[in-house]
């Protein structure tokens, strides 16, 4: 039969074992806490990265849009000024 003092001890030992029990958990929820907000800048700048290359996509694909047509229409009017030379 446990005397008196063992039972002070087994009921000390299971303080201390709750209290060591809710400061992991505690450091845990800190923990996650960090990693979800560096997840979340991670996806931010990703995100940035991806809109700056698409609207840079973009500007360049319009660009050489417009030139290949200012060429188309110079090219058509060269031509029709030689076809009309020759007429």
């Amino acid at each position: 039969m446990p005397t008196k003092l063992t039972l002070l001890k087994g009921h000390k030992d299971t303080g201390q074992k709750m209290v060591n029990d809710r400061a992991k958990i505690a450091f845990l929820l800190v923990l996650l806490g960090c990693v979800l907000s560096a997840c979340a800048q991670i996806k931010e700048a990703g995100r940035t990265i991806g809109h700056t290359t698409r609207d840079v996509t973009r500007e360049i694909g319009h660009g050489t849009r417009d030139a290949a047509k200012a060429v188309g229409e110079g090219v058509k009017k060269a031509v029709k000024s030689v076809t009309d030379d020759e007429n």
